[in-house]
């Protein structure tokens, strides 16, 4: 099942060496603007408290975790969670992140579409990559086509979720950045430089979705004509 074919070649490995690549750029855009303070001097966890009070949202809870990059919003819980290199960080890089994060807790306060069909989506993403290689391998060794393409499309279902992420994820952003400038978190320069971070940190996703399409793309190739090429 994991042996190395022609379709990891061409699906598979240019697709891990991007998700590489952008995991590369978010760390070194990440410590770039963590070296660099914002004028006025906010740190991550005000900038979120900031934003939330601003969209009028009271129950979100804001806390510290550790860590870094190990930011993110639970909405069960009702909480932000920070990191210890932006909860307590007046950086361009802390605020960006936190603002990001406390974007995703306005989705949810304002009803955001995109954020409630990929969540509705969860279910069936979580069976895909729970069942979907097992049923493939079980079907390969048993020589029975039907059974591994309701794997393959079960696998699928990973790339959809993966997709319905990226609006999301994008729209937090975008989010972020226009309370950061209407609000005067940061200017100029500074509001550059979230957004650079951010931009890097949205290509993680572009990553994890064409990793997931290569994977697809493999298995299809692998075992998606099984029955024609026996």
């Amino acid at each position: 099942m994991f042996y190395f074919d022609k379709y990891t070649l061409l699906f598979v490995l240019p697709a891990l060496l991007l998700g590489l690549w952008a995991q590369a750029r978010v760390n070194s855009s990440f410590r770039k603007y963590s070296d660099v303070q914002s004028r006025r001097g906010y740190t991550g966890a005000q900038v979120a408290r900031e934003i939330l009070r601003c969209y009028g949202i009271g129950d979100i809870d804001v806390q510290r975790i550790s860590g870094s990059l190990t930011d993110h919003f639970d909405p069960r819980q009702k909480v932000i969670r920070l990191s210890d290199t932006v909860y307590g960080s007046s950086s361009i890089a802390a605020i960006g992140v936190a603002a990001h994060e406390a974007g995703h807790a306005v989705q949810y306060a304002v009803g955001y579409k995109p954020i409630q069909l990929r969540n509705a989506f969860v279910p069936v993403a979580n069976i895909g990559s729970t069942i979907s290689i097992p049923l493939i391998i079980l079907g390969a060794v048993m020589s029975f086509q039907p059974l591994i393409t309701v794997g393959i499309v079960l696998f699928s279902a990973i790339a959809v979720f993966q997709l319905l992420t990226l609006p999301v994820e994008f729209n937090a952003s975008n989010r972020a950045l226009a309370v950061l400038d209407e609000q005067e978190f940061l200017s100029g320069e500074e509001l550059k430089g979230a957004q650079k971070v951010l931009s890097a940190a949205a290509l993680t996703y572009v990553a994890a979705l064409l990793a997931s399409v290569a994977q697809l793309l493999r298995l299809i190739g692998l075992y998606g004509g099984r029955d024609r090429r026996d």
